[in-house]
C-alpha cells in the first residue's frame, strides 16, 4: 500500500518533520541514519526498498541528499505541501543558527579570542574534510576506470586550475560511455506521469527560482549583490553533485578569488560553524552569502544587507532541490532501471573523490601557511606556499583533532569543541 493511503495525519508529520530538523546533527551519514530510524523503524511511513531507492535517486541529484530525501519523504505522504513542510523544516533551524553566527562573525571575527577559537577549529576541519574524503572514496572507486577518473579529476583542478563544471561534464560522459553494455535493470510497474504534468510543475518551480532575482535586478542593476549572489549559488545549485565538500573548491575559487567576498581563512571558518549546526552542510553558503551582503556598499546596510544577501543565498540554494524532487520524483524507480544514466552519475561519483582531494590540499595550505600564492608555468597552474610562513602551532591542531576523530571516535562537535578549546588556550600561553 502507498504510504500516503495510510491516513497519516499532516499535524503529526509536522512535528516529525520539525524534530527531524533540530536533531540533524552529523553530517549526511548522520541525518540519513536519523531519517531512516525514524521515518522507516520507528513510523514505518517507508518500507526499506522505498527508502533505498529514494536514496539512490537523491544521491544522483545535485544538491544536499538529506534534504531531498526528507523533501521526498513528505512528498510520499503528502503531496506538494508535504515535501515543502519537511524540506523546510529539514533546513530552517540549522539556517536560523547560522544566520545568527554569520552576524556574529561579521563584527567580531577579527577579534584576537575570536581568531584563536577559529584557528582551532580550521584544523579540525580538515581532519573532518579527510575524513570525508576516506568514506566516499570507499563508496565511489569500486571499478579500475573510477580510479582514473578521480586522478584526472585532481590534476585538472589542482594543476591546470579547469573549471569545476567541465570536469563533472567529463567525468559523466565518460561514466556514461562505460555504461553502454550493462543490462537495464527490472523496474516496478508504476503510474505513469504525463510529460505536461512534468513540464508544468518544472516551469512553475524555474518561475520561483528566478523570480527574486529578476525582481532585484529589474528594481536596482545588475551587478548588484544579491543579483551576483543569486546568480552565482543558482549555478553552483546545478553543479554541487557530491554534497557540500565537493562544491567547497569549486565555491572557494570563485568567491574568494574572483568575486573576493572573503578570505580562503574565512570559508575555512564558515565550514567549521555550519559543521556544528543541524542541517545540511551545504548551508556554509548562507555564511558566504552574508558576508558577501555584509561588506557590499551600496543601497542596502551592512547587516541589512547580509540578512538579504543569506537569504538570496538560501533562495538560490534550496528552491532547485524543491525542483528536482516535485518533477522527478514520480519517475524513481524507473529511473533507477536506466544503467547509462546511472552510470554517468557514477562517473561523476568518482571524480568529486578527486575534487574532494583537491579541497583538503587546498585547506591544508591555508592551515599551515600564512601566505598562499601561485605558480604558473604555460598551462601549469597550482597553489604554492610561501615555507617561511608556516606556523607550527597548526599541525598540532591537526594531530589533535586526527587523535580525536580517528583514536577515540569523537563526533564532529566535540572535536571542534575541543580544538577551539584548544586553540583559545594556545592564545593565552603564547601571547
Amino acid at each position: 500500500m502507498n504510504t500516503a493511503e495510510q491516513g497519516v495525519a499532516f499535524a503529526d508529520a509536522l512535528k516529525v518533520w520539525g524534530r527531524i530538523g533540530v536533531m540533524s546533527f552529523g553530517g549526511p551519514a548522520g541525518q540519513i541514519a536519523l531519517m531512516h530510524r525514524i521515518v522507516v523503524d520507528e513510523r514505518k511511513w517507508l518500507s526499506e526498498q522505498q527508502f533505498l531507492n529514494a536514496l539512490n535517486f537523491c544521491m544522483l541529484l545535485p544538491g544536499p541528499e538529506a534534504m531531498q530525501l526528507a523533501t521526498y519523504s513528505g512528498w510520499r505522504l503528502h503531496g506538494v505541501r508535504g515535501g515543502l513542510a519537511a524540506g523546510l523544516l529539514f533546513v530552517l533551524p540549522g539556517a536560523l543558527v547560522v544566520l545568527g553566527l554569520a552576524i556574529v562573525y561579521g563584527f567580531y571575527g577579527n577579534l584576537a579570542v575570536v581568531a584563536a577559537v577559529f584557528f582551532g577549529i580550521k584544523a579540525a576541519v580538515l581532519i573532518i574534510v579527510v575524513e570525508a574524503l576516506m568514506k566516499i572514496s570507499r563508496r565511489a572507486l569500486k571499478q579500475p576506470h573510477d580510479w582514473w577518473i578521480a586522478a584526472v579529476a585532481f590534476i585538472a583542478l589542482f594543476a591546470f586550475n579547469t573549471p569545476f563544471p567541465l570536469v563533472i561534464a567529463f567525468a559523466g560522459a565518460i561514466g556514461w560511455y562505460m555504461a553502454r553494455n550493462r543490462p537495464a535493470m527490472a523496474v516496478a510497474e508504476i503510474a505513469l506521469v504525463r510529460p505536461s504534468s512534468t513540464l508544468a510543475t518544472i516551469a512553475i518551480w524555474l518561475g520561483i527560482w528566478f523570480a527574486p532575482i529578476g525582481a532585484v535586478a529589474w528594481a536596482t542593476y545588475e551587478d548588484h549583490v544579491l543579483v551576483t549572489t543569486g546568480l552565482f549559488f543558482s549555478k553552483l545549485a546545478v553543479v554541487t553533485f557530491g554534497g557540500a565538500y565537493a562544491v567547497l573548491a569549486y565555491m572557494g575559487q570563485q568567491a574568494v578569488e574572483t568575486h573576493g567576498w572573503l578570505t580562503a581563512s574565512e570559508m575555512i571558518d564558515g565550514l567549521g560553524l555550519a559543521e556544528t549546526t543541524p542541517g545540511p552542510l551545504i548551508l556554509v553558503t548562507e555564511f558566504v552569502g552574508y558576508l558577501a551582503g555584509f561588506r557590499a556598499s551600496g543601497l542596502l546596510g551592512s547587516v541589512s544587507g547580509g540578512v538579504a544577501a543569506a537569504a538570496m543565498t538560501l533562495w538560490a540554494t534550496f528552491v532547485p532541490c524543491f525542483l528536482w524532487i516535485f518533477a522527478f520524483a514520480p519517475y524513481v524507480e524507473r529511473l533507477q532501471a536506466m544503467p547509462r544514466l546511472s552510470g554517468a552519475f557514477a562517473g561523476i561519483t568518482a571524480a568529486v573523490v578527486g575534487v574532494i582531494l583537491n579541497l583538503t590540499l587546498w585547506f591544508a595550505l591555508h592551515v599551515m601557511f600564512g601566505s598562499v600564492g601561485r605558480v604558473e608555468a604555460g598551462p601549469v597552474d597550482i597553489a604554492w606556499p610561501d615555507w617561511t610562513s608556516i606556523d607550527w602551532a597548526a599541525p598540532a591542531f591537526v594531530v589533535l583533532a586526527g587523535v580525536l576523530m580517528f583514536g577515540f571516535r569523537a563526533g564532529i562537535p566535540l572535536t571542534l569543541v575541543a580544538c577551539g578549546g584548544a586553540g583559545a588556550a594556545w592564545m593565552s600561553i603564547a601571547g
